[in-house]
């Protein structure tokens, strides 16, 4: 079985060297050498050369040098996972078997853009590994293999991004045999219950202390590295927060959001809409005292 594999990110980097390992035959990768909107950005061609697979950077995934690179390749599956440009119908038809897409939740829900982060952000328990097929419609394709993939209070977008990446290997490893024999099962989606999240912009990251302390963890979990990370503004500078905690002792109701209550070495106690959050760690230089505002 003949596959063409398409990625960008750093799950795709794990995804093609799992493909590679599963004795796959691997005959073509289409990578970005540089990305402005992905903060994962993984360039595939070191990868693949190391493994003696042709590659080639593109700019446009639909375009007409790229279809033909890939019908010379004459593949009997695409896998496309790590790719944030929906695929053309030219391209979904270039294999015999159609393309595989990836997506990170429980389809149909939550359908679209930034599915680990928003997943962090709302307070989601749960989201899932998804493999599906390709369609003109966004991650609205049959469903070829889905684990559940729980989240844990603990869990910033690292650490998640982690999870899924795990399970995820594991299916690949198990659904590439089910493809080579044309014993894989295609599951239709129930498309009443699909809803889409939207692409996030700059103003999504930025902390609001009016919101709770709780509310604003979760946006910092979200936010974590691999991703951007949340941030503020202080005068002119921005201030991005890598982790911090929430703070339920001795918060004044007297006291109003974005004041600090306390710095102690590197720590900084924040009152907040509810509650407080220790801001543990962050880049930039906040000079602070006691009393002061954000």
């Amino acid at each position: 079985m003949k596959i063409v594999f398409i990625g960008s990110v750093q799950f795709s980097a794990d995804a093609l060297a799992q493909t590679i390992d599963s004795c796959a035959q691997v005959v073509g990768v289409c990578t970005l050498s540089e990305s402005k909107f992905n903060s994962d950005h993984f360039d595939l061609h070191p990868l693949a050369k190391k493994n003696g697979v042709p590659c080639l950077h593109v700019k446009d995934i639909n375009s007409t040098d790229t279809l033909n690179w890939i019908q010379e390749k004459n593949p009997d599956v695409i896998f496309c996972f790590g790719w944030s440009r929906l695929l053309k119908k030219e391209l979904l038809n270039q294999a015999k078997l159609g393309v595989v897409g990836f997506h990170p939740s429980f389809l149909p829900r939550n359908r679209g853009r930034h599915p680990l982060i928003w997943a962090l952000a709302l307070g989601l328990k749960e989201t899932a590994s998804t493999f599906f097929f390709m369609d003109e419609g966004a991650d609205s394709g049959d469903i070829l293999s889905q684990e559940p993939v729980m989240i844990d209070s603990t869990d910033d977008a690292g650490t998640l991004y982690a999870k899924v990446t795990r399970i995820a290997l594991k299916q690949i490893k198990e659904f590439i045999p089910l493809l080579q024999k044309g014993t894989f099962q295609r599951k239709k989606q129930d498309h009443s219950k699909a809803n889409y999240w939207r692409k996030r912009g700059i103003k999504d990251g930025e902390i609001d202390w009016r919101m709770s302390a709780t509310s604003i963890c979760k946006l910092v979990r979200a936010l974590a590295k691999p991703y951007v990370g949340a941030h503020f503004l202080l005068g002119v500078n921005e201030v991005k927060v890598w982790s911090a905690s929430v703070d339920t002792v001795s918060v004044s109701e007297n006291i109003e959001p974005g004041q600090v209550m306390k710095k102690e070495n590197d720590l900084i106690t924040v009152k907040c809409g509810s509650d407080a959050i220790v801001i543990e760690s962050y880049d930039g230089v906040i000079e602070l005292k006691e009393g002061d505002y954000l």
